[in-house]
C-alpha cells in the first residue's frame, strides 16, 4: 500500500476536527475496492473527501510481522454509492488482499469538509453535547446521542447530575417539541416537563 509512512511528509497529520463516519464493511470485486458501512443516511461527507483517516479496528488482529502498516491515510480515487452502502477505490490498493486487509477499519473525515448544512438540519455530532431545557429554564440534561427511528430522529438526554431520577429521557427531534437549537450557544429548547 503507497500511502505514505505515518508521519511522513507526503502524509497529513490527524486532523483536529475529525470524526468518525463509517467503516470498511469488506473487500469489493477483485480490483482492490472496499465496501464502505457509512454511519450516516446521506454520506455526503465520505462521497465529498478524497482523503479519509483510518484506524484499525479496536478488536482487531495485530499486523503480521514483515505486512504493511496499517495506513492511516486512504487516498479515495473514486466513491460510489452501491447498494445499501459506498464502495470506493483506495490509491496504491489493487487487489482483493489489499483491501482485506482494511476490513473493519474505522474511518474519519475532518468536520471542515463536511457539506453545510441547511436551514433547520444539523449534523448529529453537533447536538452531542448541548445542553437540554424546557420552555420554563428548567434544565433536563444534556444530548448523549440520537435515535434514528426512520421517520424522525429522537434526542438522548442525559439526566442533570443532580436530578433525583438517573433516567435517559428520550425527545423526538421534530417541530413539535423542539423550539430552537442554538448551536452558538450549546444549548436546545424543548417543549417538554421534568416528569415526562
Amino acid at each position: 500500500m503507497s500511502v505514505g509512512a505515518p508521519g511522513s511528509a507526503d502524509e497529513p497529520a490527524w486532523p483536529a476536527d475529525a470524526v468518525e463516519v463509517g467503516r470498511v464493511a469488506d473487500a469489493w470485486g477483485v480490483k482492490g475496492w472496499i465496501k464502505v458501512a457509512s454511519f450516516a443516511a446521506d454520506p455526503q461527507a465520505l462521497l465529498g473527501a478524497r482523503r479519509w483517516f483510518a484506524r484499525r479496528p479496536d478488536d482487531g488482529p495485530l499486523p503480521r510481522p514483515g505486512s504493511a502498516p496499517f495506513p492511516s491515510l486512504l487516498r479515495i480515487v473514486n466513491v460510489r454509492r452501491q447498494g445499501d452502502g459506498l464502495v470506493a477505490q483506495v490509491h496504491g490498493i489493487e487487489d482483493r488482499n489489499g483491501a482485506e486487509a482494511l476490513r473493519g477499519a474505522r474511518l474519519f473525515v475532518p468536520r471542515s469538509s463536511f457539506p453545510s448544512a441547511g436551514t433547520d438540519e444539523y449534523y448529529w455530532i453537533d447536538l452531542v453535547g448541548l445542553a437540554v431545557a424546557n420552555r420554563r429554564g428548567e434544565a433536563l440534561g444534556s444530548v448523549v446521542g440520537l435515535i434514528d427511528t426512520g421517520p424522525q430522529s429522537v434526542l438522548r438526554v442525559a439526566p442533570r447530575p443532580d436530578a433525583p431520577a438517573a433516567e435517559e429521557r428520550l425527545i423526538p427531534f421534530v417541530a413539535a417539541y423542539v423550539d430552537d437549537v442554538d448551536l452558538a450557544a450549546r444549548r436546545i429548547v424543548v417543549d417538554w416537563e421534568l416528569d415526562y
